[in-house]
């Protein structure tokens, strides 16, 4: 047997044996592979908002509000009023999707003013995601909303306002859901037309769902 032949077959060995100490002694503790997640930790990555709202929380925030945010924290990457810089444009494109050059932003392709709150919470500034208060993420998204005029210049939004927001391309995506489809899987789960669900595990349709919302 050539020398390479005989290291191929004794690492074999190596991982055979590991993976059987493993079965036998429950995997996890033999491994020491990660480590408990506190309720810190699990509580801020907890940050889900669904479409029609559920988890947003409590404050608000307005047009000028956001716009100071947005000089501050945001248009260094995003540009001046989210027309983009080193980091994609936020703003703009409303309305050019049907059109031989279709400009996607949070704006134009986005169908919930939810999921902007929702991902400026989660991972914004870049360099320090999850720094910003729920009342500036409320002012962010009203004023960035504001400069396609989705929403009017003295707006103030909050948890009950958000999600009654129509964005421009709310219905130009194909769902697997039924019609009329709210966004929230739990509530509808024990209904009587939870029956016309497709046969998918609610976390895949959540996935789906949360796919469909993110730009391309």
């Amino acid at each position: 047997m050539s020398t390479r032949k005989m290291i191929f077959a004794a690492c074999c060995m190596v991982l055979c044996s590991a993976w059987s100490c493993q079965s036998r002694d429950g995997g996890v503790e033999r491994t020491r592979l990660g480590r408990p997640a506190s309720p810190e930790v699990i509580a801020r990555m907890d940050l889900t908002i669904a479409p029609d709202g559920v988890g947003l929380p409590v404050g608000s925030g307005s047009v000028e509000e956001g716009r100071a945010t947005f000089v501050a924290k945001c248009a260094a990457c995003h540009g001046s009023a989210g027309s983009g810089g080193i980091a994609g444009p936020l703003t703009g494109g409303v309305g050019s999707l049907t059109s031989a050059k279709p400009v996607k932003t949070v704006a134009s392709y986005w169908p919930y003013a939810t999921t902007i709150f929702d991902y400026v919470r989660r991972a914004m500034p870049l360099t320090q995601p999850q720094s910003l208060t729920n009342p500036e993420v409320y002012g962010l998204v009203a004023y960035l909303l504001s400069v396609d005029g989705i929403v009017p210049p003295g707006t103030r939004l909050d948890a009950l306002s958000v999600p009654k927001l129509k964005m421009p391309n709310r219905d130009g995506f194909v769902s697997l859901e039924p019609d009329r489809f709210d966004g929230n899987i739990e509530r509808i789960r024990n209904t009587p037309s939870s029956a016309a669900l497709p046969t998918i595990h609610s976390r895949t349709r959540r996935a789906y769902c949360l796919v469909l919302m993110c730009p391309i």
